[in-house]
């Protein structure tokens, strides 16, 4: 099948890779122009550029959709289909109308639960304990066209987003090479969203950052989990603000009060939470240093009987 793909980040990477293997022609792939990047600000690839550019795709990097200019490209590369995953753009109607296929993205969540920006962090912010991919047509309202297929995972509790946007691409690109192939044969099946049962996965932003010790200690670890590495849950401690890296539920803290540090020594840091259950942190990051154990960061700081 002639394809274009669109992505970005190396969550869409696997799901080029499969479309590759499947032998589909990619006519050429669409990705974020280039970025500044660390402290020497050089311009910087895309995971999904330099795997196209690795195996020989054309690649296209416009700063916009809506100037007619990426619709004459695309009308030139004349796709059967467009493939979409974790691209950063909107599709504006004229280039959602262009293939005779459509235009079908890879999402990581069970839709409609999750449309949006964040959707593997804000189930872990959330406490899920399931959740998926969803391949869809791809509409111009915002996660909302009809499904083609979906696939359930289980979220343990010591995965972090990271580890589970890993799987999650892993698992969206197996369903695409399913998808793909089931419009190839014309035996696609897409069924209607239910629009009353939609929630949201917005942006994350530094607000979220901070440790509120009152809250439960399961809340506080999800929070952990769903904020790593981007833009990480943050506690002071010591006068010094770390972000906290991994935590372990503990045990009860009868008698104890939210943000009292339980236990500081060479065996851990634990912390009672505002429901009576401790929480153990088990590694961070001091502001200007690298990621450490706890029981690294309290050799030069003794948070024992402290309340942070």
């Amino acid at each position: 099948m002639r394809i274009v793909f669109m992505g970005t980040p190396e969550f869409a990477v696997p799901s080029l890779n499969i479309l590759l293997e499947a032998g589909h022609e990619i006519l050429g792939v669409f990705t974020q122009p280039d970025k500044p990047k660390n402290r020497g600000m050089k311009l910087g690839y895309s995971a999904v550029k330099e795997y196209a550019m690795s195996n020989g795709i054309q690649v296209f990097q416009p700063s916009t959709l809506r100037d007619g200019q990426a619709l004459s490209t695309l009308k030139e590369l004349a796709p059967q289909l467009i493939v979409v995953a974790a691209y950063g753009k909107i599709l504006p109607p004229d280039i959602l109308a262009l293939p005779n296929l459509g235009c079908i993205n890879v999402h990581s969540s069970l839709l409609p639960k999750y449309r949006g920006a964040a959707p593997i962090n804000w189930a872990i912010l959330n406490g899920e304990e399931e959740t998926g991919v969803t391949i869809m047509y791809m509409a111009q309202g915002l996660d909302t066209g009809d499904i083609l297929a979906q696939e359930a995972t289980l979220i343990s509790l010591e995965e972090n987003a990271t580890a589970l946007h890993d799987r999650l691409a892993e698992m969206g690109a197996a369903l695409l090479g399913k998808v793909v192939g089931e419009l190839a044969a014309g035996n696609a099946k897409p069924a209607a969203q239910d629009d009353k049962l939609a929630s949201y996965a917005p942006m994350l932003s530094r607000e979220l950052s901070p440790i509120d010790w009152g809250r439960p200690a399961r809340c506080i670890h999800d929070q952990v989990r769903g904020l790593y590495p981007w833009p990480a849950a943050t506690a002071e401690l010591d006068g010094i603000r770390c972000k906290v890296l991994r935590t372990a539920l503990g045990k009860a803290a009868s008698g104890s009060h939210p943000g009292e540090v339980l236990q500081a020594d060479k065996w851990g840091l634990t912390v009672a939470c505002g429901d009576g259950i401790a929480l153990e942190i088990l590694e961070l990051q001091p502001d200007g240093k690298k990621p450490m154990a706890a029981a690294a960061f309290l050799m030069g700081h003794p948070l024992r009987g402290k309340n942070l």
